[in-house]
């Protein structure tokens, strides 16, 4: 059962970055300038409170350094479409049904 959930959600992670993907390449041709959807700017969009809330969760947890020179320019400035394709695929990864395995690796 848990396989199958984590199967669906990276699909829908898969789907909704692809969206995101078709989003940011259209808004680039029409404006005829490189457009980027970060995931700050969706996650401020969707819910400002929880990510202040992380914010300082992380900072009181693994200090204010680490928070502006790891966390922020490496996932929260992002592109939407990488994040969720990378987590799509890392979600199926683990809901994949185990290989039968067959000869001598069976032991």
């Amino acid at each position: 059962m848990i396989r199958f959930f984590f199967r669906f959600v990276g699909l829908l992670c898969l789907a909704l970055g692809f969206i995101f993907l078709v989003y940011d390449g259209t808004k680039s041709i029409a404006d005829q300038t490189f457009y980027i959807t970060s995931v700050e700017s969706i996650w401020s969009n969707v819910h400002q409170n929880s990510l202040a809330g992380l914010q300082s969760s992380a900072e009181r947890l693994i200090g204010p350094a680490a928070w502006r020179d790891i966390v922020k320019p490496y996932f929260l400035n992002a592109p939407m479409w990488a994040a969720l394709g990378i987590l799509g695929a890392i979600l199926i990864l683990l809901g994949r049904k185990k290989r039968k395995l067959i000869g001598y690796a069976r032991d």
